[in-house]
């Protein structure tokens, strides 16, 4: 949490890494004499190498559902020594010259053969051609490599944020060795990618606007979620986005936040499509089943569309008349807390072997919350002020029913499961 950036920023400030606290006894289910990870039992100097020294931070909540509690990573980055040297992105500067400018994420040069050695020399010709050409720009070389290179078994990867950076772990991977920008594997073979699309609650603010800034391709698929939207909302999708004057907030009302996550996570996939990662099978949570159609070719875009925003807007119904709570227990034992209250209250969800949902009526929900502290066991209520997966969406069954009239479900091209 708070304390651990806290402590990391003293620890980059002054370049010594903090001992483990709590950590006198090693536990035993781990194997601490496997690969390099080790607890530090005193403080130690953490010596200046030349790049950037970054720390990790991990904060994960007990509840563990999408909608609630905190589940994230943060990695915080020294600044640097003198901020009018900082290099030129490696987007615009040539492979092998460096100016200043504003910094930008790394980008991947990707290298395939079929045998080490064949790597190395890989390598080797790449460095040689990017010495002849100067004036070309990593961007372009990065994009050349992975979408007009036949992909052998035997693979290399190479990061940098400059030219000098990427030439560097090429000199590397050509002399058979490594850096912390580079990376060696064989393909793996047999293994299928799922698109897993999440439901309300894992959204933010900012959310995709990096992507906006950076990618034609993901900025015009916003563009087209956009206007198969536009008959149902009154407001601009890239406006919520990047929070535009004028524009409502993306967590102002569920009928602005369900339709710009089903944007985003839409956009997402055809993003990574592009990249050639085809999923094998798609599933959404929750809302994000939408999408999930939507992905699959079982629903069209503007029929997609229409089902977020219709479905959003008329959820505001039930706003006031019942509310969420998510429970860090089995499922068994939270059906168990439930019986005494009957069909005020029912399991809305089961994100995980220790994460249940409860839904239903407000005030049966500020018992079950009371219960629950004085049993020890630390649900939270979940920041909605409806009761989503449960009976209460039956007040506006027949409504949804009529408004989605006349939208037919394709045969889905990828395969589509439901959790449902």
């Amino acid at each position: 949490g708070i304390a651990g950036v806290l402590k990391s920023v003293l620890a980059l400030q002054h370049g010594v890494l903090p001992r483990t606290l709590h950590a006198e006894t090693p536990s035993p289910h781990v194997d601490w004499t496997a690969g390099r990870v080790r607890l530090l039992t005193d403080a130690v100097d953490w010596p200046a190498t030349g790049r950037p020294r970054r720390y990790g931070v991990s904060s994960f909540g007990i509840s563990g559902t999408n909608v609630s509690g905190t589940n994230a990573h943060a990695i915080l980055e020294e600044p640097p020594a003198d901020p009018e040297a900082a290099a030129t992105p490696a987007q615009a500067e040539p492979a092998g010259a460096e100016a200043a400018g504003a910094e930008a994420p790394a980008v991947p040069w990707v290298l395939s053969a079929r045998s080490p050695e064949a790597l190395a020399a890989r390598a080797e010709a790449l460095l040689a051609h990017t010495a002849a050409h100067p004036g070309l720009r990593p961007a372009d070389i990065g994009h050349a490599l992975a979408t007009t290179r036949t992909a052998f078994e035997h693979r290399a990867l190479v990061t940098g944020a400059t030219g000098a950076e990427l030439t560097e772990g090429l000199r590397a991977l050509a002399a058979g060795g490594s850096t912390p920008r580079t990376a060696r594997g064989t393909a793996a073979h047999g293994r299928r990618v799922a698109f897993v699309f999440p439901g309300q609650g894992s959204q933010w603010a900012g959310m995709a606007v990096g992507l906006l800034d950076t990618s034609e391709f993901f900025r015009e698929r916003i563009a087209a979620c956009g206007r198969a939207l536009a008959p149902y909302v009154d407001w601009d999708l890239e406006g919520v986005l990047r929070g535009a004057p004028g524009a409502p907030a993306l967590d102002s009302a569920d009928d602005v936040v369900q339709p710009a996550l089903w944007a985003v996570m839409v956009s997402l996939a055809e993003l990574w499509r592009s990249f050639g990662v085809e999923p094998s099978a798609v599933i959404g949570h929750s809302q994000g089943e939408i999408a999930a159609a939507a992905v699959s070719g079982a629903l069209g875009l503007d029929d997609a569309a229409r089902v977020v925003a219709l479905r959003s807007r008329l959820l505001a119904r039930l706003a006031g008349l019942g509310g969420m709570v998510s429970v860090p227990e089995p499922l068994a034992d939270v059906t168990r807390r439930l019986e005494q209250w009957g069909e005020r209250l029912g399991v809305a969800a089961v994100n995980g072997p220790r994460s249940t949902v409860v839904s239903g009526d407000a005030d049966a929900l500020e018992e079950f919350l009371a219960a629950c502290t004085a049993d020890g066991v630390r649900a939270k209520r979940v920041p909605v002020d409806y009761a989503s997966h449960s009976a209460h969406v039956e007040l506006i069954e027949a409504e949804l029913a009529e408004a989605l009239a006349g939208i037919t479900p394709r045969t889905p091209r990828v395969p589509f499961y439901s959790p449902s």
